[in-house]
Formats: C-alpha cells, sequence, structure tokens
C-alpha cells in the first residue's frame, strides 16, 4: 500500500510564500551569490517541499493516529516543524534542522518497520539517513538549489543539467563542499601565523573559504603590477589624486544631417549622475567649436526643478518617436539609422564623466585626455585582438526571444564586442592568473593529507567563478545607476539590451567591480552550503533515460516552455570559465560555446514555426519526464515546478499554452497530478491582478505513477469524476489554509488528478480529450461547485451574498430588497434586527464593518448567521485593538458554522475578483489565509493543553500494529 506523503494532504503555504518572498531581499551569504544563475527557485521553498516529499502524511498511519482530529493534530504539529525551517535565520539554527531531519528519518524507518534513531543524537540521524534515506535527485539542476536542500536535510544529492556553467555552478555548492570540509587551509599566510591545524579548528568550508580568500587576493595583486596601469587616479580640482570609481562612456554616431558636417555625435539615455536629493549632478551638452566634434559635456550640481530634472532625465532622446536628437543641429537620428552604423562597425563611444571617490563620497569630474588616451592606446593590444577573434568570436544572440532585447542589432555582434579593450586584457589577466593560481596551491597542498590535485582544482574552481562573476559587471552593457550612484551590472534583467551610455567600473576600486570585493561574497556564499553529505552534479541531457543511480526521489525545478534562453545567456559566463577552467574541468569545457541543440525550451531561434518549437517541448519535456518516472521510487511522489511568466499571468491565466503544454507532457510520460500548490516568490504576495485571481509565480506539481491498467472513461465520466471528488478536495486546500488568490491554481491538482488517473479520457467522437480542454472543464465545474455552495447557506446570508455580487456596501432603494427577501421568504424586519442591513428610511445598504456592534458575540446572538460571524470576524482581525486573538476567540464562538464561515470568505473574494474590489477582495483573502490559524488559536484557548498532545500521545502504542 502506497503511504500519502505531507505534499499530497497539506502544506502550510502562507509560511512557505511568505519566506521565499522574503529571501529575495536577502543578498549576503545567499547561495545565489555565488554565480548568477536565472529564475532560481528559493531555499525556503524547495527545502519545505522536500520535506513534505519525504515526511508521511498522519493519514499513512491510522494506527497511530487513528481519528480524523489526531490526525489534523499531527497536521499542525508538522506545519509547525516546517514554519520554523523555512525562514533565512534557521539555515544557522542546526536544532532546527535537525528536528526536520529527524521527522524524515521517522518516516522512513517507519516504512522500514523500525524504529527512528534518538532524536537528539544528531550524527546518528545524519548516518540513518545516509545509509537508509533515500537519494534525491533533481535532472534539471540548474542553480543547484534542490540539490543543496536535500543535502541540508542530510540526504544523499544529485543533480544533473545539460549547460556546463549550471553544472560548475552546482559542483561548488553541493559537490565540492562535503569532499575538504573541517579542514585547515594550505595557504602559507596560515601556516607562518601558527594557526595551521591543532591551534585552531577549522570548521565546515572554513578552510576552503580561507584559500579560496587568499589565492584570490594573490590574483588580484598580480593582476595590479600587470595591468594597474591601465587605471590610473583622478585627478581633483585640487591637484590631489582620488580613486576612480568608474567611467561614464556615451556611444557616438556620425550625424545623418549634413549640416553637422559629419561630426560624431553622443547618444545618452539620460544626462542625470545623482537623483539624490542632498546632491543631485548631472551633465549638459555645450556647443563648443573647440572641443571635439563641436561639442562638450559640462559636469553640474546643484538644485533643480522636477521639470528640468524630468528633461535632463531624457537626454539625447527624442520627444517625438525618433530614437534620438542631434545635440549639434537638434535634427532626429532614427533607429534604423543607427542600427545600420553600428553593422558597418562606425559606433564609437567618447569619455562623458569621471567618477571618483573622495572622502567617501562620489565626485563626478569632466573628462581627462589622459584616460581617453590610456583607454584607447590599448584597443590594437595583440591580447584583445586574438581574444576577438578566438574565444570571444560567437555570435551574440540575434533575436529577441529573452527578456531584454539584444544588442546584436546595433552591431555588437560577438562576445567581444560586449566589452571595452581595457575590460578584454583585465579578464583574461584574471582568468590566466587562475591557472598560475592552481599551480601554486598544488604545491602548496602537496603536503596535506588530502588530494593535493583534487583541492587545487576544488580551490581554482570558486576562483573561476569569481572571474565569471567579474564579467558580469565588468562589459560594455553595465548602466550607471543614479538614484544608487554605482554601476549596475548587465544581468540584473535577463537579456543583453543596448546600453548607449554604459559606465565601465575601475578593477582596482576596492568597491563593486572589484576582483576582491566579488570574490568576498562569494566566499560569503560558500558558507551557505551545509557540506553535511554527499552530493554529486553532472552534465547530463534530461531526455535521455540514463540515471547513474536510481531508485531516486525526484524533485526538480524543469525549463519553462519559452521562458529563458539559458544556453545562449549563459555564454558570457562560458567563455571566461572556458579560459579560466578548462584544465580543471575539460569535459564540461570541450566545446567553444554551451551545447543548445538539445536545450529544452520552445523559442522560436531553434525552430522555424511556434508549432514546431511547441512539439519540440513536448516531445522533449515528455521523454525527460518518462525518465525520471522510470528512475523514482514508488513510494514518494515527484515534485515539478512550473513557472508562470509573465504575460502568462497577465493574459492567458491556468489555460496558457505553456502551462498547458508542459501539463500535456505530464499526462503523456505516464504521471499522474496529485496535487499543486502555488508558489509565490515575489514581495508583493497579495496583490491582485486586473479583473482575475492573481496567478502564484510558480506552481509545485505533485505527481505519482499512473497504474498500468488505468481504465479508459468518457468526457462525461469524467465530468461526473469531477464534480463527485473535487468538492472534498477543496475543502481539504482550504483547511490546509490556501488562500483564495491561489485556489484557482490550487484546485488544478485534484482536478487534473482525475483526468491523469486515466489512461484517456474519450471525447464524444472517440478522439482523446487534450490537457486543454481538461482544465477548461475543470475550471468550470470548480465555478459550479462554488455557486452551489451559496444554497449551503442560511437564507439571510443567502441574501446579504446575492446583494453583495451587484451592489457591494453600496446604498440602493429598500425594493431591491425586498424582492431579494421574499425570494427567500424572509421579512425585512429580520434582515434589519440581524444587523446585516442598515434600514435607511426608503433605501439600505449592507451595514459596513466600521458600523458593527463592537460587542457582539456569536454565544449571545440567538439569531447567528454566516455572513456575520465572516464579517465581524474580518472587523476584529483588522482592528488596531483586535488582531489574531481577539479573532479566534470569536472562531471558537461560531461553532458548527466555522466551515461554511470559511468557504463564504473564499466566495465572497471571487466576487470580489471578478468585479475589480481589489481592496475588500484583500480582506477576504487574509481572513481565509488566517482561517487555519485562528481555528488552531481558539483551539487552544478552549484547552491551554497542546493541541499537538493527542498525536505526541499516539507515538506509545504497540509496535506490532505497524
Amino acid at each position: 500500500m502506497v503511504r500519502k506523503k505531507l505534499i499530497e494532504v497539506s502544506i502550510p503555504l502562507e509560511a512557505i510564500n511568505v519566506a521565499s518572498a522574503r529571501e529575495k531581499s536577502i543578498r549576503f551569504g545567499h547561495p545565489s551569490t555565488l554565480h548568477l544563475w536565472w529564475a532560481r527557485r528559493p531555499l525556503a521553498a524547495c527545502r519545505a517541499v522536500l520535506f513534505a516529499q519525504l515526511v508521511d502524511d498522519p493519514s499513512a498511519w491510522p494506527l497511530r493516529f487513528p481519528t480524523e482530529e489526531t490526525q489534523d493534530a499531527e497536521r499542525r504539529r508538522l506545519h509547525k516543524i516546517i514554519e520554523r525551517m523555512v525562514p533565512w535565520e534557521a539555515l544557522t539554527d542546526d536544532a532546527i534542522l535537525s528536528d526536520a531531519r529527524w521527522e524524515i528519518a521517522r518516516s522512513v524507518a517507519w516504512g522500514l518497520g523500525e524504529e527512528p534513531p534518538p532524536k537528539a543524537e544528531r550524527q546518528a540521524v545524519l548516518d540513518y539517513l545516509q545509509a537508509k534515506g533515500p537519494a534525491v535527485y533533481d535532472p534539471f539542476s540548474g542553480g543547484g538549489t534542490i540539490p543543496l536542500e536535500a543535502q541540508r536535510l542530510g540526504l544523499q544529492a544529485y543533480g544533473s543539467d545539460l549547460n556546463p556553467v549550471a553544472v560548475l555552478i552546482g559542483k561548488a555548492l553541493v559537490e565540492i563542499p562535503p569532499k575538504f570540509t573541517d579542514l585547515a587551509p594550505v595557504n602559507p599566510k596560515v601556516r607562518a601565523e601558527g594557526v595551521h591545524g591543532e591551534l585552531r579548528k577549522w570548521r565546515a568550508v572554513q578552510g576552503l573559504a580561507d584559500d579560496v580568500r587568499y589565492y584570490g587576493q594573490w590574483m588580484r595583486d598580480q593582476a595590479q603590477i600587470r595591468i594597474g596601469h591601465l587605471y590610473p587616479k583622478a585627478t581633483l580640482s585640487d591637484g590631489s589624486e582620488a580613486t576612480v570609481i568608474a567611467w561614464l562612456w556615451a556611444r557616438t554616431v556620425r550625424s545623418p544631417d549634413p549640416a553637422a558636417k559629419g561630426r560624431m555625435v553622443p547618444l545618452i539615455s539620460s544626462f542625470m549622475l545623482s537623483t539624490k536629493d542632498e546632491k543631485k549632478a548631472w551633465v549638459e551638452p555645450v556647443i563648443d567649436p573647440d572641443a571635439q566634434d563641436g561639442w562638450r559635456l559640462d559636469v553640474k550640481t546643484g538644485t533643480l526643478s522636477r521639470a528640468d530634472e524630468k528633461r535632463l532625465e531624457s537626454g539625447t532622446k527624442s520627444a517625438k518617436g525618433q530614437a534620438f536628437t542631434c545635440v549639434l543641429t537638434g535634427s532626429p537620428i532614427e533607429r534604423n539609422y543607427i542600427q545600420a552604423e553600428g553593422k558597418a562597425d562606425r559606433l564609437n563611444a567618447r569619455l562623458m564623466v569621471i567618477v571618483a571617490e573622495n572622502d567617501r563620497k562620489r565626485v563626478f569630474l569632466p573628462p581627462d585626455r589622459t584616460h581617453e588616451t590610456i583607454a584607447s592606446s590599448i584597443n590594437d593590444d595583440p591580447v584583445v585582438a586574438d581574444a576577438r577573434a578566438g574565444f570571444l568570436s560567437a555570435a551574440t544572440p540575434t533575436r529577441a526571444m529573452i527578456t531584454g532585447g539584444v544588442c546584436s542589432a546595433y552591431g555588437l555582434r560577438s562576445w567581444g564586442h560586449l566589452f571595452t579593450s581595457r575590460q578584454i586584457i583585465a579578464l583574461s589577466t584574471f582568468a590566466d592568473l587562475v591557472v598560475e593560481a592552481r599551480e601554486q596551491i598544488l604545491r602548496d597542498a602537496i603536503d596535506s593529507n588530502f588530494n593535493a590535485s583534487e583541492y587545487a582544482d576544488a580551490v581554482a574552481t570558486y576562483l573561476g567563478l569569481g572571474v565569471g562573476r567579474l564579467s558580469d559587471i565588468q562589459n560594455a552593457l553595465c548602466r550607471w545607476e543614479s538614484s544608487k550612484t554605482q554601476v549596475r551590472n548587465l544581468f540584473s534583467r535577463q537579456g543583453m539590451g543596448m546600453i548607449w551610455d554604459f559606465a565601465e567600473n575601475n578593477l582596482f576600486n576596492d568597491a563593486a567591480g572589484d576582483f576582491a570585493t566579488s570574490l568576498e561574497n562569494l566566499i560569503r556564499a560558500m558558507g551557505a552550503a551545509p557540506a553535511i553529505s554527499s552530493g554529486h552534479i553532472e552534465q547530463r541531457d534530461a531526455t535521455k533515460s540514463e540515471y547513474r543511480i536510481s531508485p531516486v526521489v525526484i524533485s526538480t525545478d524543469p525549463p519553462y516552455y519559452d521562458n529563458i534562453a539559458y544556453a545562449i545567456l549563459s555564454d558570457f559566463f562560458y567563455v571566461w570559465q572556458r579560459k579560466a577552467l578548462s584544465n580543471v574541468w575539460p569535459d564540461l569545457f570541450r566545446r567553444l560555446t554551451t551545447p543548445k541543440e538539445n536545450e529544452l525550451v520552445a523559442t522560436m531561434y531553434q525552430h522555424r514555426t511556434k508549432e514546431d518549437a511547441e512539439t519540440f517541448f513536448i516531445k522533449g519535456m515528455s521523454e525527460a519526464l518518462t525518465a525520471m518516472r522510470n528512475a523514482a521510487v514508488n513510494d514518494v511522489p515527484l515534485a515539478i515546478y512550473y513557472a508562470f511568466k509573465q504575460s502568462e499571468a497577465a493574459e492567458d491565466g491556468v489555460t496558457s499554452a505553456g502551462w498547458s503544454s508542459f501539463l500535456q507532457a505530464v499526462d503523456d510520460s505516464g504521471l499522474a497530478v496529485d496535487a499543486t500548490w502555488p508558489l509565490r516568490t515575489e514581495l508583493a504576495n497579495r496583490m491582485i491582478s486586473k479583473g482575475a485571481n492573481a496567478l502564484a509565480s510558480s506552481i509545485v506539481l505533485v505527481c505519482r505513477k499512473r497504474a498500468s491498467d488505468a481504465e479508459i472513461i468518457t468526457r462525461a465520466e469524467f465530468i461526473g469524476a469531477l464534480k463527485r471528488e473535487m468538492p472534498d478536495a477543496i475543502d481539504d486546500i482550504r483547511k490546509a489554509g490556501v488562500g483564495p488568490v491561489d485556489m484557482q491554481q490550487s484546485v488544478i491538482g485534484p482536478g487534473m488528478g482525475v483526468f491523469t488517473r486515466f489512461a484517456k479520457v474519450l471525447e464524444n467522437d472517440d478522439s482523446p480529450m487534450s490537457v486543454r480542454t481538461a482544465l477548461s472543464l475543470i475550471n468550470r465545474v470548480w465555478e459550479e461547485i462554488e455557486n452551489e455552495l451559496d444554497t449551503n447557506f442560511d437564507p439571510e446570508t443567502q441574501v446579504a451574498l446575492a446583494w453583495f455580487a451587484s451592489y457591494g456596501f453600496d446604498t440602493r432603494g429598500s425594493g431591491e430588497l425586498i424582492g431579494l427577501a421574499n425570494a427567500k421568504n424572509i421579512p425585512l424586519s429580520t434582515l434589519f434586527n440581524s444587523g446585516i442591513f442598515t434600514d435607511l428610511h426608503g433605501k439600505t445598504a449592507l451595514t459596513s464593518r466600521a458600523d458593527l456592534r463592537a460587542d457582539w458575540s456569536p454565544a449571545a446572538d440567538a439569531t447567528l448567521t454566516v455572513w456575520e460571524c465572516v464579517q465581524h470576524t474580518a472587523r476584529v482581525l483588522n482592528a488596531p485593538d483586535g488582531g489574531g486573538e481577539a479573532a479566534a476567540r470569536l472562531v471558537a464562538q461560531i461553532g458548527p458554522k466555522a466551515a461554511d464561515a470559511r468557504a463564504l470568505a473564499y466566495r465572497l473574494y471571487e466576487i470580489c475578483s471578478q468585479k475589480n474590489w481589489a481592496g475588500e477582495a484583500l480582506v477576504y483573502n487574509e481572513l481565509a489565509q488566517e482561517w487555519a490559524r485562528l481555528e488552531e488559536i481558539a483551539i487552544n484557548i478552549a484547552s491551554p493543553v497542546s493541541a499537538t498532545t493527542g498525536a505526541q500521545g499516539a507515538f506509545t502504542f504497540d509496535e506490532g500494529a505497524i
């Protein structure tokens, strides 16, 4: 018999979403800062999903948890563990993580008919999980988040990806740290200071990180010796010198206006240098016959009117729709002209401003001829020429299939065009220094008690990733951020759109853009690696059937239809990492660029038509999912993430092409969907989209293997099954605390569970039903179920609900209410006396929450209605003198009407969503999400004894009952 897992029944979705959203604002020490990778899933979500995948739902053990009450109590206890486990701070709290590991070990042990190791013995639990726990495998491991969290939970972690950059990141996070945990560093500085070995205890990856820092600083020092002369100091007005933070350049084009006499003019998107209130700074173009090309840019500081600032923010961009305006003649410079000039290699760049730092303040200085000469003198350097003709010669994207557009349309057609000559020399120098550093590490590690060559490779891997990080902020597509007066890295967005006025960071500025600064952020991220169990990441095509280890628990975050062209974007880093690390990882870097032909995305650049792209995606994803199905263990469900694109959320919703294609691939692979959980990773996680439910940023599909003898049913039988099974499933979802805003995506789970349980659902013409059709039917049945719920409410609530659906809290003539009341055979006086409606003498309205009686008590109300229960609980929950405990006291008194009250909150949310009443919708969404918590508080108010006592007590029954 298959034991249900917690994820198939109930998870504390709101707590997971809150932690996932908050995680986006955490930078220092987050694994994402080791190296950029796109569309990472939050650590909190992955950790919670893995835990819920592996821990048994209490319903799996009816002898241990014999009643619905003990099962609910045990679920609440497990939810509390997840709630404690998902915050960022839990990563460094071993007690919390040890509790989570023991729960997983307990489920494993019970499944084997054994007792788990003692909870207090941390190492014994870890050893048990390594010996008898399942291995977790992510065949689309990307940035390595899922294997990393599997490792954190004490499990063997495996991952693979087609993209070598992703594999390298995964190895650095998951595979390398456990090999060198608790070891002392090998660098000479530590040895000289006498803190090597017995004099200091090096824990986790501290020793490895110390070596990365030491040899990274050696690289930085060597680079300054070799190329420091290319980064001169700035001369201030008093003759003193200051460190340059960045050089700001404007691309220039020959003016198409004959009156400009063929001069080069600037293409500047904004003249503003600093928009900070206390220190505004900007440049203004000045016509100067004696200046180069007849114009110069003067640096200004001071105060600005909003109108002047807005004018300056437009730079030389045209206000009439053309691309830019000539600063000499005012004539338009159209975009197609600029593109033609760029493709003919006739775009240049001219120094606009030097940004320096003096007394910890930003200083904006006019161009300096010395600085311009140094920058231009290396354009013909052999290193630059060889790089552009060699490893940087591969083409940049030529079609705008990625967010942020492409720059190739303006002549930046190879990777070599994306860097200034100085940046190419700098990055080449650092890449070469990785090779030299590895040899030095090897010499220093020779007498260590571990494999010196493997250790040198490990340290070099982090140094090579440091070069990749550096290239993200050392390129000619970085923009100057005037609001923060700093350079913004290229991949703050998922694309390589054209930048007209770009910022070139000083490589030796002791700030952002400096190798040492960038490497320090990487080292902090290393500290987040748990390094407590084995891990392995390899390069592999997920559509192929080979799994080196099986059976495994599958938890994966696959590509999302046509969302991101990972292979093309990652070439930006690959070309530099290949130069630095091809001797360390020869198999990963055997190609000139990343593999693209088998990349599982439905992008038009790889296919002739949209239909071809979709066919390729469905076929490939079906093959990948089939391979997962074959490799997966039988007693743990698969967890598969799907992320909605912004356009899907805004336009197509749950019937979008990407979503339905993905579900079609799931069905084709022989998997049955068991549940769907919407994950929100945006900070504004309660926003309501215009005119519809706001889609979550991603969904976790929980899948089981479809039975080999699954039967075939008809369309009518499918609809009948939906109507029978979905009401209870929807009630379970609500009990789990899923808010109304997430219901549209959550009900897909039980609906698709019905559809995918069968081998086929046949249409009336005997053709197989498509997933897209099934999704439409699931939504239709859900709406019917919601509407049918209305008839279960008391008559007064039914009248209030009908009124609310038409008028909200607006005032209308009493005749409108008389008609509704007569239909339900309710005297008008009853509606007024209950306080639901207010008698305005010829007019009437629903009583607003602000006007409800403050001393209302459900226990004292002889004619208690569901409407009153909802409105009063919402009022108290949001009152300054109320809150959760006060609202829970009302819930405790509501008694049998509590389930109907919760259902009404969901119904009211749906009405508000359809009417675009966003503020009112948020009230009911919050109430519904909080309802499970309010009920738990209510239980504790009624009985001070812990609600989990019964569940914990159930652990002591006769073991022979397993």
